[in-house]
């Protein structure tokens, strides 16, 4: 296996190696996030912990922990650690690591086999690993920033467990930063730091979940910084911008600048400016704030802003939140673009969203009726004694399809709530609001064509019995 053994990190000295290597964890507890897989007493750890680990896929996004925690899954067993890139490696380097292993295998050593970016590996090559994990010759543990059942073989991911890693958040890289600020045994602990907590905030914003990037930036930015005649490091808006290379925009995503803007792009919506709701959006989203929050909002702004005049407007904003979450940073921001921008331009209307209020204001001030006895269903004989469903007038039995059967309760009757604009779709609605009000107005025979059916099939009875007698 010495061929093939890697160096394990710990061996190398620490000033050789970069930050996001030193400061990787060296147990379970040390991970970031995760929670929901290796918490005490969850099943991914005790696995761990018992040692009855089986082949695995590790699914997340870069940064989240997944190498980290194939290494400690490795150490935990005391297995041989063979880390594989699919980028470098073919078959060839495949079947010698197996080999190998087998070697191992006999002297009472496992092997465990990491593969990166599995999903990069043709079929031929995962197909390579197939009769070594079944035989338990090897724990393959592959990683992918892909949907395994698209781009892992099926036989292969039949025999492999598929675990979610998601994304850390920025208060978990924020608090990631702080500790390597303050190791003195493996990050910048030994420096002399002078950081602002707005910069700290800024470089686990932008990391965007990825713990290895937001290292990285920490890193070049304090190595990038001349030391003081004091000899500290003082860290600017400035070095950071340097590092960055492009503009630090003050942000603060629970203050009051967050609130400032996203105001300013609701109310450059509403006022049909699609410029400055691009300006808006996009300084939101460059200054780190979370893309789908934004989305969100946008959705709200298609029901409370545009309703009924443009209803394509939710579909619009819908997909565009899809789009994002299905192409991630940067590419999706232009679905986000393109949402605002569409509802800037859509037809206005607040109808809906102020009928809304207005039910939502009587149901505070009016008591809570019991539904009129004409509206409800009589499924049993009892209901329909007590008199459920008893003048009922079914839509479909009239001839324009409109009754004038009440529906609201008794104290609210003759309330109107929905009150439609000339703008856009809402016009056509307006209209046909106003039909219905003026069928409902006219005096109606309930049921008419019901009726007549019922006249029609007593005087075809009469001729019937008519025609026997003769």
């Amino acid at each position: 296996m010495n061929l093939f053994r890697t160096i394990d990190a710990e061996e190398v000295p620490q000033g050789s190696r970069p930050l996001a290597d030193r400061m990787r964890p060296r147990t379970l507890d040390e991970i970031a996030g995760q929670e929901e897989l290796l918490s005490p007493g969850k099943p991914l750890r005790i696995q761990i912990e018992r040692d009855e680990i089986v082949s695995m896929l590790l699914w997340g996004p870069p940064g989240c922990g997944k190498t980290t925690l194939a290494r400690l899954i490795a150490k935990t067993k005391h297995s041989e650690f063979v880390p594989f890139s699919a980028v470098m490696s073919g078959i060839k380097e495949i079947k010698q690591v197996m080999a190998a292993a087998e070697g191992a295998r006999r002297y009472g050593r496992r092997t465990v086999v990491f593969v990166d970016e599995i999903h990069r590996f043709n079929k031929a090559q995962q197909d390579a690993f197939l009769p070594y994990v079944e035989a338990g010759t090897i724990l393959l543990i592959g990683a992918t920033t892909e949907n395994p059942s698209f781009e892992v073989i099926a036989p292969l991911l039949s025999r492999m467990k598929v675990y979610v890693l998601h994304a850390l958040s920025s208060e978990q890289i924020l608090q990631l930063l702080r500790r390597a600020l303050s190791d003195k045994e493996r990050g910048l602990g030994g420096v002399a730091v002078a950081i602002p907590d707005e910069i700290l905030d800024r470089i686990a914003q932008i990391a965007n979940g990825d713990a290895r990037a937001a290292y990285n930036t920490l890193e070049s930015l304090i190595l990038g910084t001349e030391p003081s005649a004091n000899g500290s490091r003082v860290v600017t808006r400035e070095r950071l911008e340097d590092v960055l290379q492009h503009k630090f925009l003050l942000y603060d995503k629970a203050g009051e600048e967050h609130f400032n803007l996203i105001s300013a792009l609701h109310k450059s919506v509403r006022n049909s400016d699609p410029d400055a709701a691009l300006y808006w959006l996009a300084r939101m989203l460059e200054s780190g704030e979370d893309p789908l929050y934004l989305a969100r909002r946008m959705v709200r702004m298609a029901s409370e802003d545009i309703g009924l005049a443009d209803p394509n407007a939710l579909h619009i904003t819908l997909a565009a939140m899809n789009a994002f979450d299905f192409l991630g940073v940067p590419e999706g921001h232009l679905a986000l673009a393109e949402a605002a921008v569409y509802l800037s331009l859509a037809p206005k209307s607040n109808a809906v969203y102020t009928a809304y209020n207005s039910v939502r204001d009587d149901l505070q001030k009016t008591i809570a009726e019991p539904v009129p006895l004409h509206l409800r269903n009589a499924v049993t004989g009892l209901m329909s004694h007590l008199g459920y469903g008893k003048g009922y007038q079914y839509a479909h039995n009239a001839e324009e399809k409109v009754t004038g059967m009440t529906c609201l309760p008794e104290s609210l009757q003759g309330r109107v709530y929905y009150h439609p604009t000339d703008q856009g779709l809402e016009a056509r609605i307006r209209q046909r609001l106003e039909e219905i009000r003026r069928i409902k107005s006219k005096p109606s025979e309930p049921n008419a064509p019901k009726e007549r059916k019922k006249n029609e099939t007593k005087k075809d009875e009469i001729k019937s019995h008519v025609k026997e007698d003769e």
